[in-house]
């Protein structure tokens, strides 16, 4: 079992930064892969956002933000980080992080891909 506790969420003006983290428990929480999803007011779907493999190698990015926000993370401390940099109001969401032993490759941006949810963070652009 994995659990998963995001923070970092807040409001900044359009054009800023903000990183948010999602602290994973659980022995073996190191060797998933991790990823970040976002739900915008009024939208009744997640947006994929952001996936980093185990190891941290490997990276996949939405188009939407692709060049601006950047995932990482440090598996001494089973946490994963989303830099969240030149932010627009339609950044404005609840984030969350997701995780998964072994993902798919054709659910990499699917919210079926992944096993294990947080409660999310809220993230508000203005502009």
């Amino acid at each position: 079992q994995v659990q998963l506790v995001e923070s970092g969420g807040g409001l900044v003006q359009a054009g800023g930064s903000l990183r948010l983290s999602c602290a994973a428990s659980g022995r073996t929480a190191s060797s998933y892969a991790m990823g970040w999803f976002r739900r915008a007011p009024g939208k009744e779907r997640d947006e994929f956002v952001a996936v980093i493999g185990g190891s941290g190698g490997s990276t996949y990015y939405a188009d939407s933000v692709k060049g601006r926000f950047t995932i990482s993370r440090d598996n001494a401390k089973n946490t994963v980080y989303l830099q969240m940099n030149s932010l627009k109001p339609e950044d404005t969401a609840d984030y969350y992080c997701a995780a998964v032993r072994n993902l798919r490759s054709d659910l990499t941006v699917s919210r079926d891909g992944y096993d294990y949810w947080g409660q999310g963070t809220q993230v508000t652009v203005s502009s």
